[in-house]
């Protein structure tokens, strides 16, 4: 499997393109790139070290470390996730993490990049993705499995809320917006468990390879 495949899966909080995109890439022997997890681990560091100069810290740490070390941390926590929807919203760390997200790309011609902008801005060009997914799911479905993630932790209905009110930021934002380019292939996954998410994916990779 040398050919070039690069593939984008966006979607909204915990609606599953995770778990999608993990699946497909482990299938297709893809490089898988969640661009969620840069923005919680700079949350995390945020969070942590408090610096002074927010942008400049991020700009440096981010031209060092390794995408595998950031897979390794812990970052799920709800305190991370209410304030990564925030951090999201700034245009000078997008543009940290675009400038990361493209010189992974850059080095790998079989790839799938997950996250919320990964169609419309990471993957629109340069090079631009040969497949896109875009996940959506009911807001009680996906509250439930972010709960259960958080192994039942954090009140259920603190968690939906919490989720609803990323989704909205994610959407309203003014710099790189979450939204369906329109050539994406639409996934729902309230009814669907993970095999029929993943055979669905598959039929859509395997008319263009």
């Amino acid at each position: 499997m040398s050919k070039s495949l690069i593939i984008a899966c966006d979607g909204e909080a915990a609606s599953g393109k995770s778990t999608g995109a993990k699946l497909l890439s482990k299938k297709y022997k893809l490089l898988l790139l969640n661009s969620g997890l840069l923005y919680r681990y700079a949350s995390k560091i945020l969070l942590t070290k408090r610096p002074k100069k927010p942008i400049p810290y991020l700009k440096k740490k981010f031209k060092k470390v390794s995408y595998n070390l950031i897979k390794k941390q812990s970052l799920h926590s709800q305190e991370i996730s209410n304030h990564v929807g925030y951090l999201a919203k700034n245009k000078q760390i997008r543009e940290i993490m675009r400038v990361y997200q493209k010189n992974i790309i850059k080095r790998n011609k079989r790839i799938c990049v997950e996250g919320r902008d990964i169609a419309t801005k990471i993957l629109n060009k340069n090079p631009k993705y040969n497949l896109a997914f875009y996940f959506t799911c009911k807001i009680n479905v996906a509250a439930k499995r972010r709960w259960k993630e958080l192994k039942k932790k954090v009140p259920l209905k603190e968690v939906q809320k919490s989720l609803a009110k990323r989704t909205k930021m994610d959407k309203n934002r003014k710099h790189s917006p979450l939204k369906k380019v329109k050539d994406a292939i639409l996934i729902r996954t309230d009814k669907i468990n993970k095999k029929e998410v993943l055979n669905r994916m598959s039929r859509e990779v395997n008319k263009i390879i």
